[in-house]
């Protein structure tokens, strides 16, 4: 594939001064250089782009998933102690024990 200026510039607009280095087998260097083209960009800037969505959602996902010391201690207070059920659950659970005959 022949790099071209669009190509470079396509994954940033700013100056990539870091370099990584990784080792990677035949098939996965030929699948990712099959997708770069497939994408109309350098094999850099796909493997570059990529690393950079997966991370972004490996961030978000953790960061979703992190509690709040007050938000962390409330739902163990919850689960250790949970609160007695609502006049209106125990009915709705009442007539649904009806209904099913359990």
């Amino acid at each position: 594939m022949t790099r071209t200026r669009t190509h470079t510039k396509a994954a940033g607009n700013h100056a990539r001064p870091e370099r990584l280095e990784a080792r990677v087998s035949k098939a996965q260097k030929e699948l990712f250089v099959r997708a770069a083209e497939l994408q109309g960009t350098s094999l850099t800037d796909f493997l570059v782009a990529s690393a950079h969505e997966a991370a972004l959602e490996t961030v978000r996902a953790h960061d979703a998933l992190r509690l709040s010391e007050r938000d962390r201690q409330a739902l163990v207070s919850a689960l250790l102690a949970p609160p007695a059920p609502a006049k209106t659950l125990q009915q709705a659970a009442r007539r649904y024990r009806e209904r099913t005959g359990l």
